[in-house]
């Protein structure tokens, strides 16, 4: 009974980490960056978009087919880095648990 006891406890300290992970990650805040910084976006853990900086010479150009695929991919290496930083993070608190290959924490 004792061991059922000490499991349960730490199921709730488990869980009480996981969303506290949850909230560290989506006060998270990284930068993606493409054209060689021409483009840079930021956005929280979670994906929500805080802001987009352009340089002003892909302004004065009629390329818009050009800015918007650079602004796609600085949206798509800040979304990579989210998602790096977060799996990071569930690494740092899961470890020495067995979790099954392939699982991604949080939910």
């Amino acid at each position: 009974m004792r061991d059922l006891m000490g499991m349960m406890g730490k199921v709730k300290e488990m869980q009480a980490k996981m969303e506290q992970l949850q909230e560290d990650i989506a006060a998270a805040r990284v930068e993606g960056v493409s054209g060689g910084g021409m483009v840079t976006v930021e956005m929280t853990g979670k994906g929500e978009l805080l802001s987009i900086k352009i340089d002003p010479t892909l302004l004065s150009g009629d390329d818009a087919e050009m800015l918007e695929d650079l602004i796609v991919a600085a949206h798509r290496d800040a979304k990579d880095r989210a998602d790096e930083k977060a799996q990071e993070m569930t690494q740092e608190i899961t470890a020495g648990l067995p979790i099954p290959p392939g699982m991604k924490l949080p939910f």
